[in-house]
């Protein structure tokens, strides 16, 4: 853990009623929180209107209060008996769970959530609340898959890698976990090159091997200019001639985390925009993280 800064931006773990895919979902939550040096905020989204609660009579209010609390309050008390070095809150709120959830992203320093809800919001599957936010929020976020904590990770993190247009924010977030973990990287390039694919005469197919070397190149560039940054982290990188998302769910098993850029034009950067999305987030064998880059903030404002 060393290495890590104390900050003031909490963890944000959406919760519903205590289970054991919850408790998955808020014990990674409370890990990174541990990692970073920050506190670790539960939030239950009771999916009500505050205008809802105020027009209700005060009994009804009342049971509504106390059965929302009944949620977060365990867990708070489970997280403060765990992780005893993790400053942790607890609150419920009422409305939309994706809107609340993204308000909050600009003053939140992580937003952990559950695959298809599982440990997150029951019910609603990925593509509604864990997609929303996992696509349009102001902070990284980590969807956490059903069972992926059972069983102990390698340490070893994986960042997916698009050549044609790097993810700044995402390489230097994977680093970044990976030295607060003292774990391995992998960078991690594909490109199924369509040349070889059938071609009409008098097609010649690219030389590969230049092309890979090229990937290559730029991968152990973009390793170069954090070295010193991050002196003790460890990087393989891996160029393969397959489709982005099988190299991603291939290099994710046994992984602590799978790291990925949110948007962008071409390649890995369009994960949260194209089926390498659908599939990385639904085929992953260890936690996603999601890192939005500042070209996503501006064009989620046009």
């Amino acid at each position: 853990m060393s290495g890590s800064k104390t900050s003031s931006r909490p963890v944000l773990v959406g919760v519903e009623e205590e289970s054991d895919a919850v408790r998955g979902v808020v014990r990674h939550a409370a890990r990174q929180a541990e990692l970073h040096g920050n506190p670790l905020h539960l939030l239950h989204v009771s999916g009500g209107s505050p205008s809802e609660g105020a027009s209700g009579e005060s009994s009804g209010r009342t049971r509504a209060k106390a059965q929302d609390a009944a949620v977060v309050e365990p867990l708070a008390a489970w997280v403060h008996s765990e992780f005893p070095n993790v400053a942790v809150t607890a609150q419920t709120a009422p409305g939309r769970a994706a809107e609340e959830l993204l308000a909050r992203s600009a003053e939140a320093a992580t937003l952990v959530l559950g695959h298809r809800g599982t440990g997150g919001f029951a019910r609603l599957p990925l593509g509604s609340v864990s997609w929303q936010v996992a696509t349009h929020a102001a902070c990284p976020v980590v969807i956490v898959r059903p069972g992926e904590t059972t069983e102990r990770p390698e340490a070893r993190v994986v960042v997916g890698v698009d050549i044609n247009d790097v993810s700044e924010e995402a390489v230097d977030a994977a680093f970044a976990e990976a030295a607060l973990r003292g774990a391995r990287l992998e960078m991690v390039h594909a490109n199924l090159h369509l040349s070889e694919m059938p071609v009409g005469p008098g097609m010649a197919a690219p030389d590969f091997k230049a092309l890979d070397d090229a990937a290559r190149q730029i991968l152990n560039a973009e390793a170069t200019r954090r070295t010193e940054r991050y002196p003790g982290v460890e990087v393989l990188t891996r160029v393969e001639r397959v489709r982005p998302s099988t190299i991603l769910a291939e290099a994710s098993r046994r992984a602590s985390l799978l790291v990925v850029g949110s948007h962008g034009r071409t390649g890995l950067r369009r994960l949260m925009l194209g089926s390498v999305s659908a599939e990385a987030l639904h085929t992953a064998a260890c936690p996603v993280m999601v890192v939005p880059t500042v070209d996503d903030n501006c064009l989620g404002e046009s």
